[in-house]
Order: C-alpha cells, then sequence, then structure tokens
C-alpha cells in the first residue's frame, strides 16, 4: 500500500503581496493548498513544510534573508499545519543538503505530493531531484504557482513528461 506525504514548498511571506518578490496567483494557490493541508490531516498524511533561507555569506540576498519577516512561512500554512516537520533549505532542490530524504524513510513514505511556489524552480528542481525518485513525485499543478502565468504553464508542460502533474483533485482520489 502507498504511504503518501504532502511537501509544501516555500510558501513564505516575500513571495505575497507587500513581500520582496510576489509570485503569480499566491493567495488563491495557498487556498487551495489549505484545503490540500486540511485532507492531508484528515488522512493522516504527513505534511512536511519547507523553508529557503538564502545565503548571505556573500551579501544580503534579495529575498529570504535569514531572520527577516520575508523568510517566514506564512501564517496560514503555519496553522494549518501546525506540528509539521519544517525542513530549512539553502537550495532549489528540498533534499539537497537537508534532512528531508531521512525524514520521509522514517515516516514509511513512498509517494510525494508536491505543491507550493516557484514551479520553475523549486517545485521542478525537487520533483526531478535523483532522490526524488524513490519517492514517486507528483506535482499539483493547481496548487503551485511562478513569477506569472506564462512561466507557470511553461514549467508545468515541462514536468509532465517527466513526473505525473495532476490537479490536487486527481492526485487525492
Amino acid at each position: 500500500m502507498t504511504h503518501t506525504a504532502l511537501i509544501v514548498i516555500d510558501l513564505q511571506n516575500d513571495y505575497f503581496a507587500g513581500g520582496a518578490y510576489p509570485q503569480w496567483q499566491a493567495q488563491p494557490v495557498t487556498e487551495r493548498i489549505l484545503g490540500v493541508i486540511e485532507q492531508a490531516r484528515q488522512r493522516q498524511m504527513p505534511v512536511f513544510l519547507v523553508q529557503h533561507l538564502a545565503d548571505v555569506s556573500a551579501s544580503k540576498a534579495p529575498f529570504f534573508n535569514p531572520g527577516s519577516q520575508g523568510a517566514q512561512i506564512h501564517p496560514s500554512v503555519l496553522q494549518a499545519a501546525a506540528g509539521a516537520e519544517v525542513v530549512v533549505k539553502g537550495f532549489a532542490d528540498c533534499f539537497e543538503g537537508t534532512n528531508l530524504d531521512a525524514l520521509l524513510q522514517r515516516a514509511g513514505v513512498d509517494r510525494i505530493l508536491l505543491c507550493g511556489m516557484m514551479t520553475h524552480n523549486c517545485v521542478t528542481y525537487t520533483a526531478l531531484s535523483k532522490a526524488a525518485e524513490r519517492y514517486q513525485p507528483v506535482v499539483l499543478a493547481d496548487c503551485t504557482s511562478s513569477v506569472d502565468e506564462m512561466i507557470q504553464q511553461i514549467a508545468l508542460h515541462a514536468l509532465s513528461s517527466r513526473v505525473p502533474v495532476l490537479s490536487a483533485e486527481q492526485a487525492l482520489a
């Protein structure tokens, strides 16, 4: 039997209105993700939140600076996923340099549902990660966003040749 986990990637304040790098449809996508988190909770599915923190060793980054309000996970997501494990990353791939693989193995996960921001970058690099292959990654198309609609559609189309790109409803059926 498949044991599925939900991975919520980079729903951080800098990607919302008033943040340093607002994403296209950030609020509607977040509302859909909150619904998926609720469904995951009802199904006792593990939920993992991923937070990107910029490497500021050389200079301040344009966004996601450690300790900044913009780098914090959006409060609605923290509330919906209260108690969820938070994985902090410094690369686009959520597995690179993190404990995500170990957490998934410990939870007995063999399928991951990916949602969040930015489809063309962090969602894609995670879905295509060598480490993700053992987890049958699925990208939730309606629960991802990018810088604009065109980049979003290009990224989803490109991903669809390598991993399943489904609606949340299809993936959770």
